[in-house]
């Protein structure tokens, strides 16, 4: 399996709810490290993964959505503690659909898997995968 990974980053703020968060109940911000790594069985007729360019491109664009953002005022996440786990899920679907809807050009096709990792710090970092 190939895999090229293209990495950006975004910063937020949010609150969690439930005693198990503890003082991060209160509001606080995070920066975030996004590593999105896409996957394919076999290279391309000009031997790629993806269109890198592209890759990069889309994943700034999704995360432009939550830069500089208090995700806890965002409609779609009412109700929701938007945790690190919580988080890589939202922008692999986010990268999923760009895949399908064809925002990744015609490397984008042949892609068959994803993996999105967020990385609170170098000390710990959350991740959702899966096929495409």
């Amino acid at each position: 399996m190939y895999e090229l990974t293209v990495r950006e980053h975004f910063m937020i703020a949010h609150s969690f709810r439930g005693e198990i968060f503890g003082p991060a109940q209160k509001l606080h911000g995070a920066t975030y490290v996004v590593d999105a790594s896409f996957r394919r069985q076999t290279l391309d007729d000009d031997d790629l993964i993806v269109d890198i360019g592209l890759a990069g491109q889309v994943l700034g664009q999704i995360l432009a959505d939550y830069n500089y953002r208090n995700l806890d005022e965002i409609e779609a996440f009412r109700g929701r503690n938007t945790t690190t786990e919580f988080m890589a899920r939202v922008i692999f679907d986010r990268l999923a659909e760009a895949v399908r809807d064809g925002r990744l050009g015609p490397t984008g096709k042949g892609l068959n898997g994803l993996k999105v990792s967020l990385k609170e710090s170098h000390l710990a970092w959350a991740s959702f995968e899966g096929e495409l």
